[in-house]
């Protein structure tokens, strides 16, 4: 059994890769991770991560799990079971960075909602002065997406009841890394038979924090330190320009182009800054109101009485869904030449 204070690490056999043909252009390897966290919001830290290194066949090479201290309340114990104290002596993030990395090295990231993890673990690479060693990630939700799967939900226990996988532990880090590293093996198979293209995308590091002057300078451990030394730590909310031109409104029943400009409006399922920046990474531009440029608004509820619906709807600006704009975002359409 794992201790809990402590990272550890554990090897399994790898099976021999099937005869199936296999598509030239999928990744070599992939690491599937699930981290635990304080809360969702940019300032929130990880509790906990996990890695599932598989090969490029999706077969298990070996699992990592570490806790870490956040060097502020742990937030909400009752979902990932950390307490103040079982966190008290746990590595902080920069002494598990570098071995982080190395399991992440050369890999495609996998998770669940991925953008989230990449997001959480970005930031806290970023706190330390590095970027993390990843290019591209998978989220496995638009993969069963992209597979067609008949799933009633795209929750995790959901997919991994679907493959037939046994869960033993939700939201603790390195079991749900498990679940997901056997579901996804299943999955990566029936898209390579399909000759289904991967819905891969481009992880950018962050790099824009600042920090206060008495970061890290308190004790390890308690909220007392994270309100003296961390408070600090933030990504600037000024993104670089959105290098595409604006081609104009989003048609109804096309694709994303990349340079459109979009404004959200109202509460999202996913954190909506998490949202923002996946759609800024797709190329589009995030705009902060609704004018008459404004290529599309994101909200769940068309007909609140707010200020960017009310507009959008004089303007006659498109309305869609953060279920149907997350669609879209998988394939957005490059930029006209010229």
């Amino acid at each position: 059994m794992l201790e809990d204070h402590q990272a550890a690490e554990a090897r399994v056999p790898v099976q021999p890769p099937a005869d199936e043909p296999w598509p030239s252009g999928y990744p070599t390897g992939y690491a599937v991770v699930d981290v635990e966290t304080t809360g969702l919001r940019r300032e929130d830290r990880i509790v906990s991560a996990a890695v599932y290194r598989l090969t490029a066949r999706g077969e298990v090479e070996d699992h990592w799990y570490t806790l870490v201290n956040p060097q502020r309340d742990p937030g909400p114990t009752q979902i990932h079971g950390l307490t103040a104290r079982m966190l008290a002596d746990a590595p902080l993030f920069p002494e598990i960075a570098g071995e982080f990395a190395e399991r992440l090295a050369g890999r495609v990231l996998v998770a669940h909602n991925a953008v989230f993890d990449w997001m959480m673990i970005a930031r806290e690479y970023a706190r330390t002065d590095h970027t993390v060693p990843v290019e591209q990630r998978l989220c496995t939700i638009a993969l069963s997406k992209a597979l067609a799967l008949p799933l009633a939900n795209h929750k995790l226990e959901t997919l991994v009841t679907y493959f037939g996988v046994t869960q033993r532990r939700a939201h603790h880090a390195l079991d749900d890394a498990r679940v997901l590293a056997e579901a996804f093996r299943p999955s990566l198979h029936r898209a390579a038979r399909q000759r289904l293209p991967l819905p891969l995308h481009a992880c950018r590091p962050l790099t824009e924090w600042t920090e206060s002057p008495a970061a890290g300078s308190g004790p390890r451990g308690g909220e007392t330190a994270w309100r003296d030394g961390w408070r600090g730590w933030r990504q600037s909310k000024r993104r670089p320009p959105c290098p595409f031109p604006n081609p104009g409104r989003y048609e109804t029943g096309g694709r994303l182009i990349q340079g459109m400009r979009v404004a959200f409006s109202g509460d999202t399922s996913v954190d909506r800054e998490l949202l923002e920046d996946q759609a800024f990474e797709a190329g589009l531009h995030i705009a902060a109101g609704v004018s008459r440029f404004t290529s599309l608004l994101v909200t769940n509820d068309p007909d609140a009485v707010t200020a960017k619906v009310v507009r959008a709807r004089a303007l006659g600006t498109p309305i869609l869904d953060e279920a149907a704009f997350t669609q879209l975002l998988r394939d957005v359409a490059p930029a006209p030449e010229g």
